[in-house]
């Protein structure tokens, strides 16, 4: 069993054939895909390739590329539309300071808004942070203080440091494609030693295909070459790691046990 943690069914490149997509990545093993949105105007499609699709879950979150252009989307809204069976987390949201497409004060409010939406709900909080650990961090601590909540880091190429100090707040981190390429040495070298019930695997397709579809549309069938990888990178049988990052999986997005089938 593998689940792909982190996905984008209804994003250009795989929505056009998104039933064989769906079908090759069942045909290699995958058995569940959580499908992330990132803007309010996805939501719906979003949500309605998981009522569709029994083995597909969703997410309803803000982008911290996209907070300029949602100063509207709070915690009241995003715990509404989280109320639907098929939503089983809150994002993808943090900060990105890499690209800084939206200002980083509305970054923050809005990472914030998404932590309380998930103190409100229970469900766990989907994190995308590039080029702004220290704040993210920061930010991740001082809402901690304000009660606790669960969540992943996803996508992960921060610091070792970073993942270290995610983990004693209780956070999974989840490993990309981009663990096989030849330059990611520091990631592969944190991905290494991460402790196995604290580790998720994902594509967040369609981008960063993993050797060796380097090139093209990532899709959820190639989170099976990302965990072979992995499992070969840790001196581990995949067999123990899918098995460990599905059970790490279902634990953290603990809706979906004893949600009816779609």
């Amino acid at each position: 069993m593998l689940i792909d943690s982190h996905c984008h069914l209804n994003y250009k490149g795989l929505i056009e054939d998104q039933h064989n997509v769906l079908e090759r990545a069942r045909g290699r093993g995958v058995d569940l895909m959580l499908n992330i949105a990132t803007r309010e105007s996805e939501w719906d499609d979003v949500l309605g390739t998981a009522v569709r699709e029994a083995d597909v879950w969703a997410t309803v979150g803000i982008h911290p590329h996209e907070a300029d252009e949602h100063p509207h989307v709070d915690t009241a809204k995003l715990v509404d539309r989280a109320a639907h069976p098929r939503v089983v987390g809150i994002g993808e949201t943090g900060l990105d300071y890499y690209y800084d497409h939206s200002d980083r004060e509305r970054q923050q409010k809005s990472f914030r808004s998404h932590i309380a939406a998930c103190r409100e709900t229970g469900l766990p909080l989907i994190v995308h942070t590039r080029e702004a650990e220290e704040d993210t961090l920061a930010i991740m601590r001082d809402e901690m203080g304000k009660g606790a909540y669960s969540g992943v880091i996803h996508c992960f190429t921060a610091s070792g440091a970073f993942a270290d100090a995610a983990m004693d707040l209780g956070f999974y981190i989840s490993i990309s494609g981009i663990v096989t390429f030849k330059s990611a040495k520091d990631l592969q070298e944190t991905a290494a030693r991460l402790p196995l019930d604290r580790l998720l695997v994902e594509t967040d397709s369609p981008f960063l295909a993993p050797v060796p579809h380097r090139g093209k549309p990532c899709e959820p069938a190639f989170v099976a070459d990302t965990a072979r990888f992995l499992a070969d990178l840790r001196g581990e049988s995949i067999g123990d790691l899918a098995a460990a990052t599905s059970a790490n999986f279902l634990r953290l997005f603990a809706k979906i046990e004893g949600q009816p089938q779609a």
